[in-house]
């Protein structure tokens, strides 16, 4: 295949992006895939620059931001880091804004900002008010099964959690713990870490992250 071939395919998956596509995205309530689509075109980069920097092919992100796919934690950590922003940027709420008197303080149950992954089972919602504080707090439930990927990742600062309910298998490098409910972690974000729900209920957790990265 040629140069030219190889950016005539990029053009068409572009182009399919932009247009929306003709095939429909399969769960109507996916609104990471434009989002991400939002702040590419935010940040004047097209499919082919996200591509060339992340290491992932332009079909796959085309299918992400059409809401077709849902990328894994390490592929969203590897977008986000592309376009400048962390993985909080795409936490969003369909509830009013709350009253400006308590907002830098309090987060009411119905007004948390969540950013769901679909594609994968996982739903965060954000208890912190802003992410523009030294920590951030998160609601995270993660159907059977659901998990952050294969692929582990790191970043910068320290993670702690509360298992409420389900149960968790957490890597940290290469070490494998088994959390029920009740149980807690905490661990140098810097090391490789992964983790999956494994029970038959959903995996509830309370998250810690300091400074806010994820």
């Amino acid at each position: 295949m040629t140069d030219d071939q190889s950016l005539e395919m990029d053009e068409a998956a572009e182009a399919s992006a932009e247009d929306g596509g003709a095939v429909a995205a399969p769960d109507p309530v996916a609104a990471l895939g434009p989002l991400i689509r939002e702040l590419r075109k935010q940040k004047g980069l097209t499919l082919s620059d996200v591509a060339g920097r992340t290491g992932l092919s332009v079909g796959h992100l085309s299918q992400v931001e059409r809401g077709l796919s849902t990328p894994t934690i390490r592929q969203l950590q590897q977008i986000s880091e592309t376009m400048g922003v962390t993985i909080g940027w795409f936490f969003r709420s369909d509830q009013p804004e709350p009253p400006s008197a308590e907002s830098d303080v309090v987060v009411r149950a119905h007004q948390r900002r969540r950013m769901t992954m679909s594609g994968v089972g996982i739903v965060d919602e954000l208890l912190t008010p802003s992410l523009d504080g030294a920590l951030e707090l998160l609601f995270c439930t993660l159907q059977p099964g659901a998990g952050s990927g294969p692929e582990p990742y790191k970043h910068e600062g320290e993670e702690a959690g509360l298992i409420l309910a389900g149960e968790m298998e957490l890597f940290v490098e290469e070490k494998r713990y088994n959390l029920r409910a009740g149980d807690s972690f905490a661990f140098p974000s810097t090391k490789p870490h992964r983790y999956r729900s494994t029970g038959t209920v959903p995996l509830q957790i309370v998250w810690a992250i300091t400074p806010p990265s994820y």
